[in-house]
């Protein structure tokens, strides 16, 4: 990544408007994690080519005073013609544009060149207060394809949700895992995997989305491997590799560990946000020749450190399936008691407060409570599904389950963090596919 010397900035800048490229994008350019001084902008091509990322400070229409060029990448077959930039050096608290080059020319066609654009997060630590923001939260997004799916009812649909988020502008997307859904006619080739995530990148309905605002991923089974796998699936590599593809989280996996699965961690202003990965580590339930686990110990230890040295109001651990729920069912963390317990007990003992679980999984959403030994509450906020079938478990036997938070039909959700430093407050919120709030229940920091 390099600036631009300024004699040269305005030639490039006027000839980069001008020269609009044959080649095309598959999709709308989607931008990764933001920081205070680095952005990540993930594309996707028709074809293997060249490409890069011209990017400058938003101007209010002048132009710019300074562009920064990515380092130019060759986009393979081999990685599904994708790829994800860096851009280093930028200005906190700052708008910024962007634009795709490949083979040397400006991308127009097929794109909104208006939602090539992000800001980044303020410095805002010793000089006022966060500010707020608003986070989108969605699991479970079936995107038919006939010609691989199951024969007789279409098991996805209402993609219009899609832009039902878009319009509320969030400032942050995150998804909450099977992001996509494997076909039997994936699993077994990287390729497959690839073409899964490619389809679900291709639909209309997603483009503005895509656009609108940065985007975080973890996954859940059916973007990892066959329904219900565990660390036993020999191509989660290829699973991880894919993945690495397709999301421009700020990292992917703890180094440290022999399999480094998915595990990131990032802040967004004052709130910290820890997404696990609950498939590369775990132990069947049914497995009665050595301990069941889902997140296993090496993870589970970094966790409650990562937990303890936090100091943020909350901490947002994204684990998949539901963690919180008493219903031992499906795949529930109310089947690994022992692991969950003890998850709960070290934070317990560690004094960890603003403790917010999120997790997807269960085709339905519900907000899930547990007080703790010192008297404050630790939430769980399952938010699904966004496009796949649906399932209304209100008699399922949740017994910390928030009365009136069960919603069976396709939703997301939003958590909307306001207020003063040390007097912050998180609104959890459901909506329907046009964003309507089903319900809403509000936590002060200080509750939790």
């Amino acid at each position: 990544m390099k600036c631009i010397a300024p004699q040269l900035l305005l030639s490039f800048f006027l000839l980069s408007l001008t020269a609009p490229c044959a080649a095309q994008l598959t999709c709308q350019p989607m931008v990764g994690h933001v920081g205070l001084r680095d952005a990540r902008i993930w594309i996707q091509t028709q074809a293997p080519a060249t490409a890069t990322i011209v990017c400058w400070a938003d101007s209010m229409g002048n132009a710019p005073t300074e562009v920064t060029l990515a380092a130019e990448q060759v986009v393979s077959k081999a990685q599904a013609n994708t790829a994800t930039f860096d851009l280093g050096d930028l200005q906190p608290g700052t708008d910024y544009r962007f634009q795709v080059l490949v083979d040397g020319e400006r991308v127009v066609q097929g794109i909104d060149t208006l939602l090539q654009r992000f800001t980044t997060q303020p410095l805002w630590q010793y000089r006022f207060d966060p500010p707020p923001f608003t986070v989108a939260l969605g699991s479970c997004a079936f995107i038919n394809e006939p010609e691989f799916d199951r024969p007789g009812r279409p098991y996805g649909g209402g993609y219009e949700i899609f832009d039902g988020i878009a319009a509320l502008d969030p400032d942050l997307m995150l998804w909450l895992g099977d992001n996509v859904y494997f076909r039997e006619v994936d699993f077994y080739s990287r390729s497959g995997m690839q073409h899964r995530y490619s389809h679900l990148r291709r639909l209309p309905e997603l483009q503005k989305l895509l656009g609108t605002c940065p985007h975080y991923a973890m996954w859940d089974d059916h973007d990892y491997g066959p329904d219900n796998s565990d660390g036993s699936w020999v191509h989660k590599d290829w699973a991880a590799q894919t993945f690495g593809e397709f999301w421009a989280n700020p990292s992917q996996g703890l180094p440290d560990m022999q399999h480094q699965g998915i595990t990131t961690t990032f802040k967004y202003h004052d709130v910290d946000f820890f997404l696990l990965d609950n498939r590369s580590f775990r132990v069947n339930h049914d497995n009665v020749t050595q301990p069941s686990q889902v997140l296993g110990p090496e993870q589970v230890d970094w966790l409650i450190q990562a937990l303890q040295y936090s100091r943020a109001p909350f901490k947002v651990i994204a684990v998949g399936g539901q963690f919180l729920s008493d219903f031992a069912g499906y795949e529930n963390m109310a089947l690994y008691p022992e692991e969950r317990d003890g998850i709960l007990d070290r934070i317990a003992q560690e004094d960890i407060r603003g403790v917010v679980f999120l997790s997807g999984d269960r085709h339905n959403s519900e907000l899930t409570e547990l007080e703790g030994p010192n008297g404050k509450k630790v939430i769980d906020f399952t938010c699904s599904a966004l496009t796949s079938g649906t399932y209304d478990h209100s008699e399922e036997p949740n017994t910390r389950r928030v009365p009136g938070t069960m919603v069976g039909t396709r939703n997301f959700g939003t958590l909307e963090v306001t207020g003063l430093r040390k007097e912050r407050i998180m609104t959890i919120r459901t909506h329907d596919a046009q964003g309507a709030v089903i319900w809403e229940r509000e936590y002060k920091a200080s509750d939790l």
